[in-house]
């Protein structure tokens, strides 16, 4: 049997076992050691122990759970509810004020958490009713939630360019830098079509003429500032080459942890425990993830799969951006189905060498697969996000908050066809500030 045909028996397998709810690492695991022992024989399972563990051998994995308990602890106070209600106040007389503000705290609180399911959650308990409330439509208000909170994977810190770094063997400081400019980007173009949409829909507000104090303005900045400053602060020890990626995530967990504390009075053991409870079982999981796609890349290879693949599209006679924009289809239907971490750690070991034979810059297709990892979690059928918005709004049917979600879609479409057209928006500031 050819390597080619091999890959697409490992690539049906792999579904099927997924398909029926097994957890990733363990449909990873299992298609790994199955087809190593098959094509290799029962010896093959002698590496297994030595491959798992060299690869989890890695001082940056230890970022990971430390960025995690970072997420855990933001998530687990009042900062999302804050953040909105300041954004609200200082925007209220802005066209789609109340989107707008949303859609901006759905960018900083994922800058805070890191996580998109967290980001929808916290910031679409108080804001989806809010909106509805002040006469936005149900479409509007739950889409741009939806859409808003898949920036927890883009704007940094990153638990998905994390693993893209781990995968791909690139700089997770790179990444961190080249996702700055195209989250921007994104939150400009979420918002700029929010805006679009309530004055064409003509949305009339239930308080339009109310005003605000400076007072009223000012008084929830307090609570929210030392949170921005402890991210800034991370951003820089990670450039200014005064820490390493987990020494940064260390310092900014505790500091995390330790403002909550104070702040938001989250210090009952209780509490306490479900921050690092939470913290764990994710942390556990994504290791468990990483460890099952080390060897699944190990076997890969080690069946010439990885090799004949690259091999075979580098050699086939058609434009890049054709190949490019086959790669997009594929990661977009990948991510109709599976989540972000496993289509990274799937796919990063085949599509790198294809990435570099055809001259695209590493980092730069990190940003790419990012938003189209983005575009999975609000696309059906297992648009992570939809879900969680319909957890918030359960009466709010399902179709309605997919039609608000359509046009932010095409917002991701556009922002990848930006980054083709402009590559240097991922790739300038990491060359500015790293060389």
């Amino acid at each position: 049997m050819s390597p080619l045909a091999i890959g697409l028996l490992i690539f049906v397998v792999t579904i099927a076992l997924l398909a029926t709810g097994m957890p990733i690492a363990f449909a990873l695991g299992m298609t790994a050691l199955g087809f190593m022992i098959v094509f290799d024989g029962w010896n093959a399972i002698h590496f297994v122990p030595e491959t798992v563990f060299a690869g989890l051998d890695d001082f940056t994995l230890v970022s990971l759970p430390m960025f995690i308990i970072m997420g855990a602890a933001v998530a687990s106070s009042r900062a999302g509810s804050d953040l909105y209600e300041a954004l609200a106040r200082w925007l209220h007389r802005v066209p789609g004020s109340l989107v707008i503000s949303n859609i901006g705290a759905c960018a900083l609180f994922s800058a805070l958490t890191g996580s998109s399911p967290a980001t929808c959650a916290a910031i679409g308990k108080m804001g989806i009713p809010e909106m509805r409330k002040r006469g936005y439509d149900a479409d509007l208000a739950t889409g741009a939630i939806a859409a808003g909170g898949t920036l927890g994977i883009l704007i940094p810190p990153s638990i998905t360019m994390i693993l893209y770094g781990i995968a791909s063997e690139t700089s997770i400081g790179r990444l961190f830098l080249a996702g700055v400019i195209p989250g921007l980007l994104l939150t400009g173009l979420f918002m700029a079509w929010a805006l679009f949409l309530s004055w064409k829909r003509g949305t009339k507000l239930v308080d339009a003429d109310r005003i605000y104090s400076m007072k009223e303005k000012l008084e929830l900045l307090p609570k929210l500032l030392p949170f921005i400053v402890v991210i800034v602060g991370v951003i820089y020890a990670l450039y200014g080459g005064i820490a390493t990626p987990s020494e940064a995530a260390g310092v900014g967990a505790m500091l995390c942890l330790v403002m909550v504390i104070v702040i938001y009075r989250v210090w009952t053991p209780t509490a306490l425990w479900h921050i690092m409870r939470d913290g764990l079982r994710e942390s556990g999981m994504l290791m468990l993830i990483i460890g099952a796609s080390i060897l699944f890349g190990y076997m890969m290879s080690s069946l010439l799969v990885t090799q004949s693949v690259a091999e075979a599209i580098a050699e086939m006679q058609v434009n890049k951006w054709v190949v490019l924009g086959a790669i997009n289809a594929m990661l977009l239907v990948a991510g109709m189905f599976l989540p972000p971490a496993a289509i990274i750690l799937m796919t990063t070991p085949i599509l790198m060498p294809v990435i570099l034979a055809f001259g695209f810059d590493p980092i730069w297709f990190g940003v790419i697969l990012t938003i189209n990892m983005e575009l999975g979690l609000i696309t059906p059928p297992v648009g992570l996000n939809l879900f969680v918005i319909n957890g918030i709004t359960p009466d709010i049917k399902l179709p309605t908050i997919l039609k608000g979600s359509l046009p932010f879609m095409g917002c991701m479409v556009l922002a990848i066809v930006i980054l083709c057209i402009f590559p240097e928006l991922a790739t300038w500031l990491p060359q500015t500030l790293m060389g």
